[in-house]
């Protein structure tokens, strides 16, 4: 699960990792439904991931599974090693991008991830791995018992400020991710967080001296607006008395309302005359609208611009949760239950449905489902960066007068109280916190604001350094060496940046290994002798990654 906008001093919030994102509540007038609202018919770009049907990947994953023990002797993994197939993409050329997990004498290899970049004929011409070492332990038997590994890790989550912490029964993994291979204990602590968020802490124990090793929260947050998007066209359904919130041409999409509880599905809206909230937040029904307007959005861009049908690329829409708590500052993406849910706010005035809320959250789904960086040190702040580039590049898409296209994050929703956003990409600084360049230390700062990295990054591959004034907002990005960086254009950083993501990217990408990743990403689409394979790696030298 990911989750919330964390606060700070002087009432700075902060977008975590995996789906929580902020929002205010999107409509003015009162918003119209159209059961006939269609997805844009954006054709899709040439270098666009195939676009399969069910039946396609269904077949794709079959085979892949089918071939799995061939696929482990032939990239060379050891015979206790065994391959776990999770998901595949596929070029126009017939290429396959097969990501596995794995495991070790049965047991989970956390960080032991891997993708293998297959040919058309079958041949296997590359291979990226989370590690590079040796899965090999010299026993799996563990010196400590369950019981006192839960009792270590419902400590951890004291520490870490999770309230009625509840460890459940750890299970016996190998932990790959830091250095070499070791057996572990993975103990999973659910609770609330200090802001009212769901959390789910995974805290990894050495097997046989019981230190702590590693520790990640599942439900990561971020950002986003509402009630700014005016009058929209959103897709529901009619029913035998009325109509339901459900987005028939999106995968089934559907919108639901928690009415303050903290737990439980809610239930499904519904409204006699197909014309959904009044703009304010006085109106239950005008979250809803932005939380369904906002996954519209994000569904359309996903398919549209990179070919991906839905947050799994199986063509499957998720459902949004709307009113969570009482005057909840927060939303939240959970793959447990594939929903995006959110707050209302302070004095439950401000729902956090804004369009790169909701986009930031469902692109935490998204990496889920394809790098999966865990929400700690660099990888981390890599995941909570990707959730800000799509969300940026959903709202730019979206072209709507009321929230213009921007590099700002989380402008709308005023979390900070002085109407300043959360994140700045330009000049990620800004905000107090985050980090402008690449420095040492960078994976111990909270990925919030190491995130700034890879935004800064983002922001100078796609504009280029220097002033600018984009949709009427001024920006003037620096570099760290005082180099001047020319830009690509957005729509092309974007698509580098998705196929990192989906093909090369993985649990444990620092930002090291995202420069070489996205290296390889402009290499595939454009040539490594390429304009746009030379701005990638001098935009990762203005936020010094080398």
């Amino acid at each position: 699960m990911t989750s919330h906008i964390s606060r700070p001093s002087r009432r700075r919030s902060t977008l975590a990792i995996a789906t929580a994102v902020t929002a205010g509540a999107l409509l003015t007038a009162g918003l119209t439904t159209g059961a006939s609202a269609q997805p844009e018919k954006d054709a899709a770009p040439s270098d666009a991931p195939v676009t399969l049907s069910a039946s396609a990947r269904a077949e794709l994953l079959q085979d892949a599974n089918a071939d799995k023990a061939a696929t482990a002797d032939r990239i060379g993994l050891d015979a206790k090693e065994k391959l776990v197939v999770r998901d595949v993409v596929k070029d126009s050329d017939g290429t396959t991008h097969t990501r596995y997990e794995r495991t070790y004498d049965g047991l989970p290899v956390l960080g032991g991830d891997l993708v293998v970049h297959a040919a058309k004929s079958g041949k296997v011409e590359d291979v990226t791995k989370a590690t590079e070492a040796s899965v090999k332990v010299p026993s799996t038997d563990a010196k400590l018992t369950r019981s006192s590994v839960a009792k270590s890790a419902e400590s951890s989550a004291a520490k870490a400020k999770t309230a009625q912490a509840d460890a459940q029964a750890p299970r016996k993994v190998i932990w790959a991710a830091s250095g070499k291979p070791v057996l572990a204990y993975e103990t999973v602590v659910t609770g609330v967080q200090k802001d009212g968020t769901p959390s789910r802490l995974h805290v990894i124990t050495d097997a046989a001296t019981g230190k702590k090793l590693y520790q990640f929260q599942e439900i990561e947050t971020g950002t986003g607006n509402s009630q700014y998007s005016g009058k929209v066209t959103i897709g529901s359904k009619k029913g035998t008395s009325g109509y339901e919130l459900t987005d028939k041409a999106r995968g089934g999409h559907r919108t639901y309302d928690l009415k303050h509880a903290e737990s439980g599905a809610g239930k499904l809206f519904k409204d006699a005359n197909d014309v959904w909230g009044n703009g304010k937040p006085s109106s239950a029904q005008t979250a809803a609208v932005d939380a369904a307007y906002g996954a519209q959005l994000t569904w359309d861009y996903y398919k549209s611009v990179h070919g991906r049908k839905g947050i799994n690329g199986d063509g499957k829409g998720a459902t949004s949760r709307v009113h969570f708590g009482n005057g909840y500052v927060n939303a939240f993406w959970d793959s447990g239950c594939f929903c995006m849910t959110y707050g209302d706010g302070e004095g439950n005035k401000k729902p956090l449905t804004s369009i790169d809320v909701a986009a930031h959250e469902m692109t935490h789904g998204v990496t889920s489902a394809t790098g999966n960086m865990e929400y700690s040190g660099e990888a981390g702040g890599l995941n909570e960066a990707t959730s800000d580039i799509f969300a940026a590049a959903v709202e730019f898409r979206a072209k709507n007068p009321k929230d213009v296209g921007d590099y700002l994050i989380g402008e709308k929703i005023d979390i900070n109280g002085d109407g300043t956003p959360l994140r700045y990409m330009d000049k990620p600084s800004k905000d107090g916190a985050s980090l402008d360049k690449w420095k040492a230390g960078a994976g111990r700062v909270d990925v919030h604001y190491s995130s700034g990295i890879a935004n800064h990054f983002f922001y100078l591959l796609s504009e280029g350094s220097g002033k600018k004034r984009i949709n009427g907002v001024q920006y003037n990005s620096p570099t760290a060496d005082g180099s001047k960086v020319l830009g690509i254009g957005r729509a092309k950083a974007e698509k580098i940046w998705f196929r990192a993501l989906t093909r090369y990217f993985t649990s444990t990408t620092d930002y090291k290994a995202a420069r070489k990743a996205t290296l390889r990403a402009a290499k595939d689409l454009y040539g490594a002798t390429s304009t746009e394979y030379k701005r990638v790696a001098a935009a990762w030298a203005g936020v010094n990654v080398k």
